[in-house]
């Protein structure tokens, strides 16, 4: 259909924006038959960078479903007019008017003659490992997002060292509830399900009731794996499925509090549990642990994968003393650049082909990589650097915590006070006192003399969304908005100021 009906040629760009549907993995493997680079875009944009990211990658068809669709209806002749040559809304059966420049994807592949698949397969565009594979958007949580640019070989080199399918018993499921438009569903786990043969449990949006429901049908296929982001780890502790014989679990995306692998462990005792760390710059996983070893080291992410090179560098040197610095990665996942930004690429690439990650880490003497945070988001204090993961692992002793993060907001004396802005678990939602988790960060945080203001906001779920990346990071930006906010508020209601420091 995209080659006959389209003339899309090797080297043409396909935006893909939807909701997880089956539709997309399909368009996804046509792009790959006959040469042409998907364009993966985050669903969550507004308007204006979703209509950039279409334009900027200059791509000729446009793959969406109704959401999408709406969304940008105002903009569809714009488009044509751009040089898009097909908007195909690939979830509806019905034409609806304000997509007055879209078409169906049933009513197109349906207007299409029956294809001869060997002869198609026979003549199958060559395409050599170097070549354009995928250009895949970052979150964008700053300014407009960047396409990030990867060759076959840096994207299919995730599929090395597969498990053999087996054909006793029902097929093996993988539930995927992260959104295909991000590495770690796509890549991660998508891709790893068919190359290897595995069922692949597809849901549009995360809901525990929805996961729970897929698990009571043994017959249909046996689910066996998730890839979550740790909040949603949490859920599955606290659901149904406890004691649910899953085979693997997958925490990525965002960092893992430390206690969080021996509760997953205790309600799920036959998973093996794994920890990865990547990013879209290296087509997901680079560094990664799994069972016993992440097991006795909660607080890691890993070792490099066999294919990878890692470094900490600080001041342009190369740590060697287990000391903190920015994590620097290399291998054949790395990307080529960001699309059409040269002058981006070279800020993180650099000419021997090290990724710059912009996340600060140190090694320990055994080789594991320890994450502590992004270097923008560091809190400095009069003077001293303060890494946020540090603070939150303190809150996160508290079981009754969902989700924490710590930020700095502006204080004119300290230059920056640390603040954390704290989610409770629903069933005790309004039951957390400040100055309980006060004294837990005062006998857990320990660093040269801090002074902790405490934001304890009560969020719906919904509002928990948007501030989440698609990976599930909360985004710290407007979080310190918000931390400030509520401080200033605090501070002018009078509350005492010493439940509120340490």
């Amino acid at each position: 259909m995209l080659r006959d009906r389209y003339n899309i040629q090797k080297g043409d760009r396909i935006v893909i924006c939807s909701a997880n549907i089956p539709q997309y993995l399909v368009a996804f493997w046509a792009c790959q038959l006959i040469g042409a680079i998907p364009v993966l875009v985050n669903i969550w944009l507004p308007e204006k960078p979703l209509v950039h990211c279409i334009l900027h990658t200059g791509s000729v068809v446009v793959l969406i479903d109704t959401e999408r669709a709406d969304r940008i209806a105002p903009k569809l002749l714009h488009l044509q007019n751009e040089g898009v040559r097909g908007v195909l809304v690939m979830d509806s059966l019905v034409h609806h008017s304000r997509w007055e420049h879209c078409k169906l994807w049933d009513d197109v592949l349906k207007s299409v003659s029956d294809v001869d698949l060997p002869q198609f397969l026979a003549q199958a565009v060559d395409v050599s490992p170097e070549d354009d594979a995928t250009i895949v958007f970052t979150s964008g949580t700053t300014g407009l997002p960047k396409g990030v640019l990867s060759s076959y070989r840096a994207y299919l080199r995730a599929g090395e060292r597969l498990p053999n399918s087996s054909n006793d018993g029902p097929q093996t499921g993988m539930l995927v509830g992260v959104p295909l438009f991000h590495v770690s569903g796509l890549t991660s786990f998508s891709m790893l399900a068919t190359l290897s043969g595995m069922k692949i449990i597809l849901m549009s949006k995360w809901d525990m009731k929805d996961a729970v429901r897929c698990s009571e049908f043994p017959l249909y296929c046996s689910l066996s794996s998730f890839l979550l982001v740790p909040s949603l780890i949490s859920d599955l502790i606290d659901s149904d499925l406890q004691g649910h014989p899953f085979k693997f679990f997958l925490f990525g995306g965002a960092p893992a509090y430390p206690q969080l692998p021996k509760k997953a462990k205790d309600v799920f005792p036959h998973a093996m549990l794994t920890h990865s760390f990547g990013m879209t710059e290296t087509n997901a996983v680079c560094v990664a642990i799994a069972g016993e070893d992440y097991e006795r080291r909660p607080t890691s992410c890993g070792i490099p994968c066999p294919v990878n090179d890692m470094m900490v560098v600080r001041d342009g040197k190369k740590v060697t003393d287990g000391s903190p610095g920015e994590v620097w990665l290399r291998g054949p996942n790395v990307m080529t650049g960001y699309w059409g930004e040269p002058g981006a690429t070279e800020l993180v690439l650099t000419r021997d082909d090290w990724y710059k990650t912009g996340d600060l880490g140190c090694i320990d003497s055994e080789g594991y990589l320890h994450i502590r945070d992004r270097i923008k988001d560091i809190i400095i204090r009069n003077g001293e650097n303060i890494d946020s993961t540090t603070v939150e692992n303190a809150i996160y002793l508290d079981d009754r915590v969902y989700q924490a993060a710590a930020v700095g907001i502006p204080d004119p004396r300290l230059g920056e006070m640390v603040a954390v802005v704290v989610s409770e678990k629903n069933e005790y939602r309004g039951k957390v006192r400040r100055s309980e988790l006060l004294n837990l960060a005062r006998k857990n945080f320990v660093c040269q003399s801090s002074e902790v203001c405490l934001a304890l906001l009560t969020w719906s779920s919904s509002k928990i969304a948007t501030l989440l990346t698609p990976s599930g990071k909360i985004m710290k930006q407007p979080l310190r908005a918000l931390a400030h906010k509520e401080w200033v508020r605090q501070q002018t209601e009078q509350q005492p100021t010493a439940s509120s420091r340490l």
